[in-house]
């Protein structure tokens, strides 16, 4: 994989600082030793979408079959070909996650298609980024920065983490702490840039190995195709459950993902609201 030619990617000195901290964090600093920075108001200026989600006081509305859940969303990817989004908006989809960038130096060929059409359609949207094991948290945080819009009312991003054991040029599976603390950075970059946290999205296999009892600030996405998310998951709440990979929803041709967000329509609104990328 190329590495990506240099670009101004910051569009003010603060994310610059931020993107430099988190890369000294990658290969000197410890975690606790970065938290006096952010405690101190370096990384200040997260308000609004950056609430933890305790803080939402959402009703905890919940059920053991997705039919018990009644917001609906896909994500998608170059995958999914073209989409027309106005289908499926009428047909019950009230968010998409769509696929933006992956690594440093790839971006989903279908995303700023699907990126503008979408929100024409008054799609609730927003960009996932899929972890590279081999690049550093801050790098891929900049290059998701180059690429994705920053636009008001938006969905939080998402960071994507997986195993890769069919990746051409990278099948690493870090230690817990060096995944932890790469993720961390990528992490606080984009919310810093984004006004909001962003939300996990990762698979029973990484999350068992690795990442069970980290960053409890932090919404996850969970997968759990075959049983609910609570019989599989040790110890993690999550707002999104996606609970197939074989879905169909009208505007898009072929199979899709399916997600539930975990919560009532109200919560639905309550959480986009507060939870929304901030300009």
């Amino acid at each position: 994989m190329r590495h990506p030619a240099a670009n101004p990617l910051f569009s003010n000195d603060l994310d610059e600082a931020a993107v430099l901290m988190a890369d000294a964090v990658s290969s000197a600093m410890t975690r606790r030793s970065f938290l006096p920075l952010i405690a101190a108001g370096l990384l200040g200026g997260c308000t609004g979408g950056g609430l933890d989600a305790g803080d939402l006081a959402l009703s905890g509305h919940s059920g053991p079959t997705p039919d018990h859940y009644p917001v609906h969303g896909i994500d998608v990817s170059k995958y999914q070909g073209d989409i027309d989004w106005s289908a499926a908006r009428r047909g019950g989809v009230s968010f998409a996650y769509l696929k933006a960038t992956e690594g440093g130096d790839r971006v989903d060929s279908r995303f700023h298609a699907n990126w503008r059409a979408a929100g024409a359609a008054g799609m609730p949207r927003g960009a996932y980024h899929f972890f590279y094991h081999c690049r550093s948290g801050a790098e891929q945080a900049r290059w998701f920065i180059d690429n994705v819009p920053k636009e008001a009312n938006t969905l939080p991003p998402v960071l994507d983490v997986e195993w890769t054991p069919d990746s051409p040029t990278c099948t690493l599976r870090p230690p817990r702490t060096d995944l932890v603390r790469e993720m961390e950075a990528f992490l606080d970059v984009v919310e810093l840039h984004y006004g909001t946290k962003p939300v996990i999205y990762a698979p029973i296999d990484i999350h068992r190995e690795r990442l069970v009892g980290t960053l409890p600030r932090h919404e996850f996405w969970l997968r759990a195709v075959k049983d609910h998310p609570n019989n599989v998951y040790t110890g993690r709440p999550f707002r999104f459950w996606q609970w197939t990979a074989t879905g169909t929803v009208p505007g898009v041709t072929g199979e899709v993902d399916r997600n539930a967000f975990s919560g009532s329509k109200a919560d639905w609104a309550k959480w986009v609201k507060a939870r929304s990328v901030r300009t």
